[in-house]
């Protein structure tokens, strides 16, 4: 017989503390104000337990603080490249992909107050949950210590990322860059999808056009991924052909 799983308690967040981009007076600041304990309270726990306060909002700040502040050092770093390749280095960088990477490097899940559904459902290793959670908490410094901190904060969390071209890559949003290349030609790009294999392990093969700018297709285990995997071939064949880079610099 299959053995349940067990809903597990969320972590002391002292050791989140101490790994956090914080000195030690700082780090008492913020656990002492509560909006830690907040930041790491997701919603479905506080639907288990009559409606306490819950991260949202504390989410919705740290969203703001965080853009700003990539914005700001993007600005800076580059000052030749033009907007566009401004908004795409930022959308990489706070994309629930780069920002649940980051979570996962602190061990944020294990730190997070879940309600029981979600935890047995594998709620500390979701990517949405750990994006939005690594907001709550820079919310959290932002309320607790201040505009600067909060600045130096997130700049120094997303570090790695910022730094890193290869990682910008990986966290590129294809689609949205092929519908750009396809509005500038006037049109739009038309996916069409086929599918192999057994029920339980179907293989999904995705073809992408752009009449008379370019057709690629691309594999994966969904409908989602393949289309996904088609526009990244797509978008990497025009830029090559244009002599263009993914990630530019300036």
């Amino acid at each position: 017989m299959a053995r349940k799983r067990r809903a597990v308690e969320a972590a002391d967040p002292q050791a989140l503390l101490d790994a956090l981009p914080l000195d030690g007076a700082q780090a008492a600041d913020l656990r002492g104000s509560g909006l830690l304990d907040l930041a790491l309270t997701h919603r479905s726990y506080s639907y288990e337990h009559d409606e306490i306060p819950h991260n949202e909002r504390l989410e919705f700040l740290g969203d703001a603080v965080l853009q700003l502040a990539v914005t700001e050092q993007l600005y800076t770093t580059h000052p030749t490249l033009p907007e566009g390749d401004l908004a795409r280095r930022r959308a990489a960088t706070v994309s629930t992909r780069a920002l649940a990477v980051i979570a996962s490097q602190l061990d944020l899940g294990a730190y997070v107050k879940l309600g029981r559904g979600e935890d047995l459902t594998g709620g500390r290793a979701k990517p949405s949950i750990l994006a939005d959670t690594t907001e709550a908490v820079i919310g959290s410094v932002h309320l607790a210590l201040g505009q600067d901190v909060s600045r130096r904060f997130v700049l120094d969390l997303m570090r790695p990322l910022l730094d890193s071209d290869e990682f910008l890559e990986t966290s590129y949003d294809f689609k949205s860059r092929l519908q750009e290349i396809a509005a500038a030609a006037g049109t739009s790009p038309t996916y069409r999808i086929t599918e192999t294999g057994l029920e339980h392990e179907k293989v999904f093969s995705a073809t992408v056009t752009i009449d008379s700018v370019v057709a690629a297709t691309g594999e994966g285990p969904s409908k989602k991924e393949a289309e996904l995997a088609a526009a990244q071939s797509a978008v990497r064949a025009v830029l090559a052909e244009r002599g263009e880079t993914l990630i530019p610099r300036g």
